[in-house]
């Protein structure tokens, strides 16, 4: 069994071709920018593998252009064991799976399979150096980069993604040490997203401290010129 938080149909920004993604709850990190607080905690409905299986099979007929069901979060793989129960039901339908993931767990054996049975990995690199990373997201960046060269080590299919906050990680310095960190890993694309403020209602709502109330969002102008930088140096 497993706790979902929410699911999106027909989406097309979580991998490739047109996805359905599940949220899972849980995650075992804090990050100054996350948008989906409401995730933190086990606060969704649960599903068996096999109910979970059913539901995404009726969105089948959808997954078209190596399209599927994403596993985000939260932390999806928190649930690896889960995910690993799925698995053959879904494969059995002819229907693989992209982990969206920050990264940040160990590398247990189920957390190895569960990478290795899936089509891809999209990796969000919080920040490029530990001291960074401690400080905004409250995590082991070391885990993430074990992570990463697991991926590259089983020539995984691996997309980057990291949100730019103004005035955190905005400056082309900064997005040269994301790229020189990156290099480490064999990846198809990098993706920058730009940081929003459509999540905040959720910090009120559950009545938690939001570090980030006095930032604005990342302008797209700027969000483009970053990343044609990262472009150009990767």
């Amino acid at each position: 069994m497993a706790v979902i938080h929410s699911f999106e149909s027909l989406a097309a920004l979580d991998g490739e071709g047109i996805r359905y993604a599940v949220f899972f709850t849980g995650c075992p990190l804090r990050c100054a920018y996350c948008h989906n607080p409401d995730t933190w905690q086990n606060n969704g409905t649960e599903y068996s593998a096999e109910k979970l299986a059913a539901k995404i099979k009726r969105y089948k007929p959808y997954f078209k252009n190596g399209g599927g069901v994403t596993f985000s979060g939260g932390e999806p793989l928190l649930n690896a064991d889960f995910i690993n129960e799925i698995y053959p039901m879904l494969k059995k339908e002819g229907i693989g799976y992209c982990l969206d993931t920050s990264g940040a767990v160990e590398l247990t054996d189920g957390v190895r399979s569960a990478v290795e049975n899936a089509d891809m990995v999209i990796l969000d690199l919080k920040f490029y150096d530990s001291d960074g990373y401690k400080k905004y997201a409250k995590g082991d960046i070391e885990k993430v980069l074990s992570f990463g060269d697991f991926c590259t080590e089983r020539k995984k299919r691996l997309w980057l993604r990291t949100v730019i906050v103004p005035d955190l990680n905005d400056s082309k310095d900064d997005i040269g040490k994301y790229a020189a960190l990156a290099k480490r890993f064999d990846f198809e694309k990098y993706e920058l997203l730009a940081f929003h403020t459509m999540g905040f209602f959720k910090y009120e709502k559950l009545g938690l401290e939001n570090p980030l109330k006095e930032c604005k969002p990342l302008e797209r102008e700027k969000l483009t010129e970053l990343q044609e930088y990262l472009d150009s140096i990767i």
